[in-house]
């Protein structure tokens, strides 16, 4: 199976990223999105890795329309990467809830669609578009294997300490009720590179790694296992995040359902989608670029949603040394973690009892590969652009070759 392709897909609910990947080289060979799919107004981006980029405006009723719109993309005689869907040699699916039944990437089969299905209610956005995109690419290509790749199976190694809430036992016994953790497959990839990058052994590490984009999470690595995560049942616990809230005292739940007469479904509607930066910043915006500009300019929303957001990650940070006894190594990953210097020094800035100075140089770069803490620091701080799609190719290639 001399270099075989791998086509990465990502559904969401509305939206559906696509990248083929050939994994021998590890080259990106396209990649795209199908934005507002069920809805008016749909529409396809598409870029090869050596072509120009193109947008299409076409109407995609259901996700199995979108991706026979990306796979003609794919096979097109004149910008199309590949031959025909024989050249693609798997298809490699983000599954937002794996639950407890998979602590690994799994090859697709009927058994594992079941069980990917009744973790719905676990991920109710997410799993169903997850199956969707699954059956739509099944119907298309039925010789293809496919393979599962969870973003809660990384999480998996946590101990029951780490996992259990403080609730009767019996729920987590009936229902499953315990923390999961998402962006596994970040975390994974991230501090896999992490150790790559010292030359270090995976297992001889203490890594804690800061995923920060619009949602954000944070895991402690210890000698090559995750240990704790920072969200929980859900991807609404932990950090701050754009529009989430995080963590806050459950009791606050019923207190605003009383004063607002809205119903539990109402106010986590907020707390999902109405809260974090967004909510602080008094609904000023969700993204760190702006709130960045308000900040400079003195604007106190912007102050008060930035330093609550950079304080919370310095205070998980602290949590997660406590939990390793120790940490040699803090990532910065995603959108935020990537390209903002602003952010990354806030956090920093709590962090002198870690023997970490910050090489202001280095740290005012973007996007890119580095260490931004300087040769004397004690723990080392190292900024690693996130890959996904690479890593979920790899785990499908390990799999199906």
């Amino acid at each position: 199976m001399d270099g075989m392709n791998i086509l990465v897909i990502n559904c969401g609910s509305s939206s559906l990223k696509f990248q083929l990947i050939n994994a021998q080289s590890e080259q990106l060979i396209a990649k795209g999105i199908c934005e507002r799919i069920g809805m008016d107004g749909s529409s396809m981006t598409y870029s090869p890795a050596d072509g120009e980029k193109q947008e299409t405006a076409a109407p995609m009723k259901d996700h199995t329309a979108a991706i026979r719109l990306v796979l003609n993309a794919l096979t097109d005689d004149k910008t199309g990467v590949v031959k025909s869907l024989d050249q693609i040699g798997a298809v490699g699916h983000r599954i937002v809830h794996g639950g407890e039944s998979f602590a690994k990437s799994t090859v697709i089969t009927d058994e594992v669609l079941k069980a990917i299905e009744e973790c719905n209610d676990l991920a109710p956005l997410h799993n169903p578009a997850n199956l969707i995109g699954i059956n739509a690419c099944r119907e298309l290509m039925p010789q293809t294997p496919m393979v599962a790749v969870f973003d809660t199976a990384f999480h998996q190694t946590m101990p029951e300490e780490a996992y259990l809430y403080g609730l009767p036992y019996h729920y987590y016994e009936d229902y499953r009720v315990r923390r999961y953790g998402f962006h596994g497959t970040s975390h994974s990839y991230v501090s896999h590179r992490a150790a790559a990058m010292l030359g270090r052994a995976y297992e001889d590490l203490k890594i804690i790694v800061c995923h920060l984009g619009n949602g954000a999470s944070i895991s402690a690595v210890k000698e090559g296992k995750c240990v704790d995560t920072s969200m929980g049942l859900t991807p609404l616990e932990g950090l701050i995040m754009g529009t989430r809230s995080g963590d806050i005292d459950p009791a606050i739940i019923e207190f605003l359902c009383n004063k607002e007469n809205k119903s539990v479904h109402e106010i986590l509607n907020v707390l999902n989608k109405e809260s974090g930066v967004l909510g602080l910043s008094e609904g000023f915006s969700s993204d760190f670029r702006d709130l960045e500009k308000g900040y400079r300019a003195g604007e106190a929303p912007s102050i008060r949603a930035m330093k609550a957001f950079a304080y919370r990650v310095a205070k998980y940070i602290g949590a997660y040394t406590a939990a390793m006894n120790g940490v040699d190594v803090i990532c910065f990953t995603a959108g935020i973690g990537e390209n903002n210097p602003f952010i990354r020094n806030m956090i920093c800035s709590y962090l002198g009892y870690l023997a970490i100075t910050i090489d202001r140089e280095a740290n005012e770069k973007r996007g890119q590969e580095m260490e931004i803490s300087t040769f004397d620091s004690r723990t080392r701080v190292l900024v690693i652009p996130t890959n996904e799609e690479l890593a979920i190719a790899r785990e499908t290639y390990a799999l199906v070759k």
